[in-house]
């Protein structure tokens, strides 16, 4: 039998390559983490375009179905769990009430009349104030 005598020096890794790998591990982290933020910023404001536009579908299917829009009181909510006041209503349009929930956890704004249409569906983003730029810009279906 061959057993091969491991020496000290082999046993394995030193204080310095140790720090050498943290160093590299830590320039790494601090080059890609703000590029992974911005990606995550944008993300959300695209997942709320494609939530609006399918909540703005099934506004017209509920019009489709009850002759009108929801009032304001009926609200979003009407989507989702049939109101009173809606005889023909065939729904629910949307399969869950969360859909209803805007990327940054907001309930999503509506308006009927709209200012730029019929009826207005919008969020306000994440600084959850009117205007703004980036991830708090305003996202609607106009």
């Amino acid at each position: 039998m061959n057993l091969k005598k491991i020496t000290r020096r082999e046993a394995g890794f030193t204080l310095l390559e140790l720090l050498v790998v943290l160093a590299i591990m830590g320039l790494l982290a601090a080059i890609i983490a703000p590029q992974v933020l911005k990606y995550l910023g944008t993300s959300r404001t695209q997942t709320a375009r494609v939530q609006i536009q399918n909540i703005t579908s099934a506004l017209e299917l509920y019009k489709l179905d009850v002759g009108r829009y929801p009032t304001q009181v009926e609200g979003l909510n009407s989507l989702v769990t049939a109101p009173p006041s809606a005889p023909g209503w065939n729904g629910p349009y949307l399969r869950k009430e969360s859909a209803l929930r805007d990327p940054w956890g907001e309930p999503y704004l509506y308006k009927v009349p709209g200012q730029h249409g019929e009826v207005d569906v919008y969020t306000l983003g994440s600084d959850k104030a009117e205007g703004g730029t980036g991830e708090a810009q305003d996202v609607g279906n106009w």
